[in-house]
């Protein structure tokens, strides 16, 4: 039996009108003095009782409905805490609360969810009913109990998907999610609903937790208009391959229009055909808002993405809404200095935010400090998607070369040369604390393998270190973090899937300086010349600092620009299957 279930069970049966009530053994009060003393202390000379439930009725009523046997453990946490006192009833009538959720439901569609889904019991009906039975009848206190124990439940299951989630990201495979949990008590939330208890968070509006949610949910609406009104104009070059700053040509008409939806034409206005500057201004915002080369050209990758439908666009809002509710309600915990790092893998670029009052419990306080752009993993070898905290700084690192890559491209080349780490500025050395060098002439590569190799190639700090001279550790099950790199050139490509899965950042001396800010003694100075001495150096972090590696392929700015990326690992197409599968 659910534990849940086990330990509310024991509550006494006390429910509707002619249950309440009163044993005929030794119910006698001490300080009424009888039956009718009882009833009279209960309800008044004039009141009408007040219904409550029990966990059977509770029980008995989402045995009924699987869709809310599946939050029976918050049922029982939200009855159990109150005693099993009604929650949308107050002196036997609905509470404001009651309309107020059953107009959230009825206009859910808004958060990118189906209202059907939340309406498994037809509670208006039984609203209805209530309110035509006469208040002496019993039926009514059947009927509080109805709709109270229905509000809850459908609250639960409505809750669950815009709080948490309508998806649970997998574990296994292209959806795999491993940022911390979003751990939200659902019963607690209705508690703060209800005016029963106190949250810096808006539960007691219906409302999302991350302003970035809402963000896109404002644009979802804009993009639904746009839909309904015939979507955007398709464009089409004819003969032209392309389209640039000086043309003349019917297509440039329809660039307009696909730029500016709302754009009235002027009959024989021949301006409209030519691409004139502004037009080139218009395209490179385009661009720029959908991680192309700003060059003011429309073709190849430009115009197949201005002839993206508006419906693809609105199921592409639609997932990263569904992602940012798997994003934990409480961004940084309370225990750590209120600022975090956010790197976002399809747009190539990490963020730095903080609370400038580092005041853990103003949730929309945090304020961008600092951005730079980031190289990411290539797909068959995709960053992962987790969050941790980074504990070091490491300077002039060595790279500890992982096995797989060892095995797949490193190995090869010692087949027949094992002199070819020595060029590498590599070494073999053993796996323990204090390494121990080993010759590469002594191994039989060809017989190596990433499960049988015992021991280390690793390539010693210096300029040519495949992770720069810095590194940043958040130590993990995937051996990832964020570092250095030689490769500075690639910072400058507009796509940027280069690595093997780690992320490389473009300004690793600021954020070097950033992390280490608290620890006066690494000066700018100092942290330059650590990194170049070719000797490795760890630093502690005095406080951890909290990082998302996320995948997020629509968002909006502060400016109110909604930006899309190309779904690089494939994920939007995975969540897509199921969220509207």
């Amino acid at each position: 039996m659910n534990p849940y279930i086990r330990k509310y069970l024991i509550v006494p049966l006390v429910a509707a009108w002619g249950v309440i009530g009163v044993s005929s053994c030794s119910q006698t009060s001490s300080e009424e003095g009888d039956e009718e003393g009882i009833v009279s202390g209960l309800f008044g000379d004039n009141a009408l009782p007040q219904a409550s439930t029990d966990s059977a009725f509770v029980v008995n009523y989402i045995e009924k409905e699987p869709e809310f046997k599946e939050h029976e453990e918050f049922m029982f946490l939200f009855y159990g805490d109150r005693d099993y006192e009604l929650a949308w009833f107050r002196d036997n009538e609905l509470v404001p609360e009651a309309e107020k959720f059953l107009a959230v439901i009825e206009g859910s569609s808004k958060e990118g969810l189906e209202p059907a889904k939340y309406r498994i019991v037809d509670v208006e009906k039984l609203i209805e009913q209530y309110r035509q039975v006469e208040p002496q009848d019993s039926a009514r206190l059947t009927l509080q109990q109805e709709i109270d124990v229905a509000l809850t439940a459908s609250y639960f299951n409505y809750a669950s998907d815009f709080y948490r989630g309508r998806i649970i990201p997998h574990q296994e495979g292209n959806m795999k999610w491993d940022v911390k949990k979003n751990k939200i008590k659902l019963h607690k939330a209705l508690q703060t609903i209800l005016r029963e208890r106190e949250s810096t968070y808006p539960y007691y509006e219906f409302e999302a937790l991350h302003a970035g949610y809402t963000r896109l949910r404002d644009k979802l609406q804009e993009y639904r208009t746009l839909e309904e009104e015939g979507g955007w104009t398709r464009i089409e070059l004819g003969n032209k391959k392309m389209l640039k700053e000086g043309d003349t040509a019917a297509a440039v008409l329809l660039l307009r229009k696909r730029l500016n939806p709302d754009m009235k034409i002027a009959k024989n206005d021949s301006s409209l055909y030519v691409y004139d500057a502004n037009l080139a201004k218009q395209v490179k915002q385009f661009q720029m808002l959908h991680g192309l080369t700003e060059d003011g050209v429309v073709g190849g990758n430009t115009l197949s993405t201005m002839n993206v439908p508006v419906e693809e666009r609105i199921r592409q809002i639609t997932i990263n809404m569904e992602r940012w509710r798997w994003i934990p309600k409480r961004l940084v915990p309370k225990s750590l200095e209120q600022k975090y790092i956010w790197v976002n893998i399809p747009e190539y670029k990490m963020y730095i935010y903080e609370d400038p009052d580092n005041d853990p419990e103003a949730e929309r306080a945090y304020k961008k400090v600092m951005d730079m752009r980031v190289i990411v993993g290539k797909t068959m070898h995709s960053t992962p998607i987790f969050s941790d905290k980074i504990e070091y700084v490491v300077m002039a690192p060595y790279w500890n070369v992982p096995n797989t890559i060892m095995e797949a491209e490193i190995k090869p080349k010692l087949v027949n040369n094992p002199n070819w780490l020595s060029t590498q500025n590599m070494e073999v050395v053993t796996k323990e604390k204090n390494p121990k060098n080993i010759s590469p002439h002594s191994i039989n590569w060809a017989s190596v393998t990433k499960e049988n190799f015992s021991y280390m190639v690793r390539q010693k700090p210096g300029p040519k270190n495949s992770l720069g001279m810095i590194k940043f550790l958040f130590p993990n099950e995937y051996n990832v973090y964020l570092h250095d790199t030689p490769a500075d050139a690639l910072f400058s490509q507009t796509s940027r899937d280069f690595s093997h899965g780690c992320v490389r950042v473009e300004q690793p001396v600021e954020l070097a300086k950033y992390l280490l800010q608290d620890q006066p003694e690494w000066t700018e100075s100092r942290i330059r010349s650590t990194m170049t001495s070719g000797e490795e150096e760890w630093v502690t972090l005095p406080t951890n600092v909290q990082v998302y590696i996320v995948y997020f392929t629509s968002w909006v700015d502060e400016q109110g620009q909604i930006h899309f990326r190309e779904d690089l690992y494939g994920h939007d197409k995975k969540l897509a299957q199921e969220y509207f599968g």
